[in-house]
């Protein structure tokens, strides 16, 4: 609390001499490592914990924030628990955040370069967090921190021999003035007489181990490294003697505070306002709430460490312990008993002097919120009344601004009574002598002023708005009979124009002619139009001639229309130069529906053509491949003429595409001259030509099959016969259920077993259907095999599922009844050793079937 506390908070001197641009040295930085260890670990243990490695332990920001809130007493905010990257930069954030809002400057400290573990960064980190939290507070005789600690050692250990303070390192090299501050402050610890300056390691480690058993202090140092360094770490050196300043000067340091506190209680220089002295009251509850509850624990341990020590040393048989002068338990309590005092009169003064200033700043408010309601509502007010809106209002603009002035006279005249309100009430603050009554008296003087000129205004604006009125009734008729006739005459011309910018889309000369007569009946009615545009142009004149005449500002608008003379006069030049260009823009597209429709007959004529001629050839190729005029020599050499023929008509399908393509230049979407289109002729050109070359090669096969097979011509006649037969669908392929009635028909007995394996050799891709090759490849297969022994009994190990006997049962199941009881009457029993009982042998019978035996 700034006010009875002197400490400063400005610590940014503190790193200067923090080189962060080179590299510690490594006896250094191996002593700062442990030191500030332990000094961290002094404090972590009260939350329970501690670390082990400084720049390791520090890296997910965790025990640094808890750090900071230990030695602070404050709480951080809430920390990520994450293991991320992300989540450790962000708690080592909040840490240095919370460093730099207790006033000092990290310089090139960064959250990275702590969860990197950056040694380096890492212990510049925490000494600046010792230098802000152990040794900034210290104050001994107007100097602090470094300097006040220095000083403190000094007065401590001037009365001992060997011991000569100068400085933070070199000067503790022996131990004696470690040893020199416990025996200073408790002489039961150590024999100070019994220490040599040439023993610097008994020396030290006396030193460490009395301080770490009886005053708490953790062993921060090694004596090894302070003997063998040259220069012991600085650093180091300062953070364990800070504990020892920490551990003995407490009564100093609470007298120090009382001392700094009691003039800033007893300090009664009002303050001229309520706001101010709140501000005191705030801060005397801080005190009460913060500050002063931190300070009883703090006389209170010591009172108790106080008697502890008396009962230590008495029991001992030791003499008691005598504080410096000034320093006594009573000096203490005198203290604190003055310290109670000025607080009580303090509060007493405080609440007295804020009662005091309630009762002017309650007049004082009065008087602001009525000047600040008047003034509130008198702003602008003058700007309003010198308004010349008048000057350029409608009729009907100029009524209703008569009617709200009238309205604002009546509220004028009811505000009178708070200006006198007001005038009285800074009578009164004058009177009483209020601080700011200067203020108070020039701004009650402004209202007056104000309302002086608000009542001369009006009666100046009443009677302006009553002549303009008069005036504007007398034009009001024209401008109503104006906006009458001037409407329905611009919605013609607006009709008009967007007709004349139409953008037609017409697709046959008939709808372009409809357009061109359209057009003409509108250029007859423009005479009458150009008549009724000066009867409007008319009316306006003679508004003028009257506004010229009575000197009337014409600065506002027709309040009935908005539209003008420049606009009728505009959209009448504008319709007068669109008619000439619609003129040009119908005699152009007339030319080129022209033209679009000679180029639809063009095409239409040779579509009409060609179209019928491809149908015409696919029909004469369909009937040679499916009749039987002539050898297949014969229908081949036919087809090769049709196919040299259709060749040499290409020359006329291009002549079509080159028509096409005008077409669609011309972007021509439609010809009622044809019903073919381009895509229809290059289909039906591209089936022609496929379809002859299939025929041709078809035909081909045929005669590769007939010399291979010997097949006459009769039976090819005959096979193509039955095939185009049982053909229904005309497509030169027969389904399954079409070669099934075919073979039924030429006497084949099947069973679904029998045809399945004819399918699988006429139809190997299974895609149901038979062609007219596969189909005579069959027929001259069944020609030549039929009825051989071999084929028998290949059917019969089929039947059989591939075993050497049939059973009863499967005859049944796949031959009709009466050719299965045929079988199994003549089959002879199966005698083979893989037979079962009923077995009956197949192939015997077949034997004897083939050699027409008697079975």
């Amino acid at each position: 609390m700034d006010h009875y506390d002197g400490e400063t908070n400005d610590y940014r001197q503190q790193e200067d001499d923090w080189d962060r641009d080179l590299l510690l040295d490594p006896a250094w930085e191996k002593q700062q490592r442990k030191t500030f260890t332990a000094w961290c670990n002094s404090h972590l243990r009260k939350a329970g914990t501690q670390i082990e490695n400084i720049e390791e332990d520090f890296r997910d920001g965790l025990k640094l924030m808890l750090l900071l809130e230990v030695i602070s007493g404050e709480r951080l905010e809430k920390p990520e628990r994450g293991k991320m990257r992300v989540h450790k930069i962000s708690n080592v954030n909040k840490a240095l955040n919370f460093i730099t809002r207790k006033g000092v400057k990290l310089v090139s400290i960064g959250a990275e370069e702590i969860v990197d573990g950056n040694a380096k960064m890492t212990l510049g980190m925490i000494w600046t967090i010792i230098l802000r939290f152990a040794i900034q507070d210290i104050s001994v005789e107007e100097t602090s921190a470094k300097e006040g600690l220095l000083l403190w050692c000094q007065r401590k250990t001037a009365p001992y021999k060997n011991v000569n303070i100068q400085n933070f390192h070199i000067s503790w090299k022996d131990g004696l003035g470690f040893c020199a501050l416990i025996h200073r402050h408790r002489p039961e610890l150590i024999d100070y007489g019994k220490l040599r300056k040439d023993d610097p390691m008994t020396n030290l480690n006396t030193a460490f181990d009395v301080a770490e058993r009886y005053l708490d202090i953790p062993r921060m140092l090694d004596a090894e490294d302070i003997v063998g360094t040259a220069r012991p770490d600085e650093k180091a050196i300062m953070t364990y003697v800070s504990s020892f300043y920490h551990a003995f000067s407490g009564a100093q340091k609470l007298l120090e505070w009382i001392r700094r506190t009691i003039p800033w209680l007893e300090n009664r220089v009002p303050e001229n306002t309520m706001a101010a002295m709140q501000q005191k009251l705030e801060d005397f509850r801080d005190y009460r709430r913060l500050h002063k509850p931190p300070k009883v624990q703090e006389k209170c341990q010591l009172e108790i460490n106080f008697n502890t020590l008396q009962t230590k040393l008495r029991l001992s048989n030791r003499p008691a312990f005598m504080p410096s002068e000034g320093k006594m338990v009573s000096d203490i309590s005198n203290a604190w008993s003055g310290l109670e005092g000025a607080e009580k009169g303090y509060e007493e003064w405080l609440l007295n002097e804020i009662r005091r200033l309630e009762r002017l700043d309650h007049l004082a408010e009065k008087f602001r919120q009525k000047a600040t309601i008047h003034e509130g509502w008198t702003a602008g007010k003058e700007d309003m009344l010198q308004q010349k809106d008048f000057e350029t209002a409608s009729l009907s603009e100029i009524k209703a601004l008569l009617k709200k002035h009238e309205a604002f006279e009546s509220d004028l005249a009811a505000h009178q009574d708070r200006v006198e309100q007001i005038a009285a009430i800074a009578q009164e603050l004058n009177e009483l002598d209020y601080y700011d009554s200067p203020s108070v008296n020039a701004r009650c003087q402004r209202i007056c002023d104000l309302w002086d000129s608000l009542g001369a205004l009006t009666q100046k604006r009443s009677e302006a708005l009553q002549r303009t009125e008069k005036l504007l009734e007398t034009i009001d008729q024209l401008y109503l009979e104006f906006a009458k006739r001037a409407a329905p005459f611009n919605n013609w011309m607006e009709g008009a124009m967007e007709d004349l910018q139409d953008t037609f889309i017409v697709h046959t000369i008939e709808e372009i002619q409809g357009l061109t007569a359209a057009h003409e009946q509108f250029k007859a009615t423009l005479p009458e139009a150009d008549k009724e545009r000066q009867a409007i142009l008319g009316i306006h004149n003679e508004i003028t001639k009257i506004v010229q005449t009575y000197h009337v500002n014409m600065a506002g608008t027709n309040p009935y229309t908005t539209i003008t003379p420049q606009t009728i006069n505009a959209k009448w030049e504008k319709v007068r130069q669109l008619v000439p260009q619609r003129d040009q823009a119908l005699v152009e597209e007339h030319a080129r529906q022209q033209n679009n429709e000679r180029l639809r007959r063009q095409f239409a004529s040779q579509a009409n053509v060609i179209g019928p001629w491809i149908q015409t050839k696919m029909e004469e190729i369909g009937r040679i491949s499916i009749e039987m005029h002539g050898t297949l020599e014969t229908q081949l050499t036919q087809l090769r003429q049709y196919e040299k023929n259709i060749v040499n008509y290409k020359p006329k399908i291009d002549q079509l595409e080159g028509d096409h393509q005008l077409i669609q230049e011309a972007l021509i979407f439609d010809n009622r001259h044809t019903n073919y289109t381009m895509e229809h002729i290059r289909v039906g050109w591209e089936q022609l030509l496929t379809t002859i070359a299939r025929t041709i090669n078809e035909i081909e096969n045929q005669i590769l099959t007939r010399d291979a097979k010997g097949i006459s011509q009769d039976q090819m006649n005959e096979f193509r016969a039955s095939f185009n037969h049982f053909d229904r669908k005309r497509t030169g392929l027969m389904d399954a259920d079409d070669f099934k009635t075919c073979l039924i028909s030429m006497g084949y007995n099947l069973s679904e077993a029998e045809f399945s394996r004819i399918m699988s050799v006429v139809d190997p891709n299974r895609l149901g259907l038979v062609t007219f090759q596969a189909f005579i490849d069959f027929m001259s297969r069944e020609t030549a095999d039929t009825d051989t022994a071999d084929q028998v009994m290949a059917s019969f190990k089929v039947l059989a599922g591939d075993k050497n006997y049939i059973l009863p049962e499967e005859l049944r199941r796949e031959l009709p009844p009466d050719q299965a009881e045929y079988c199994i009457a003549r089959m002879a029993p199966y005698s083979g050793r893989d037979g079962v009982p009923g077995a009956l042998d197949y192939m015997s019978f077949s034997t004897a079937l083939y050699g027409e035996s008697d079975l």
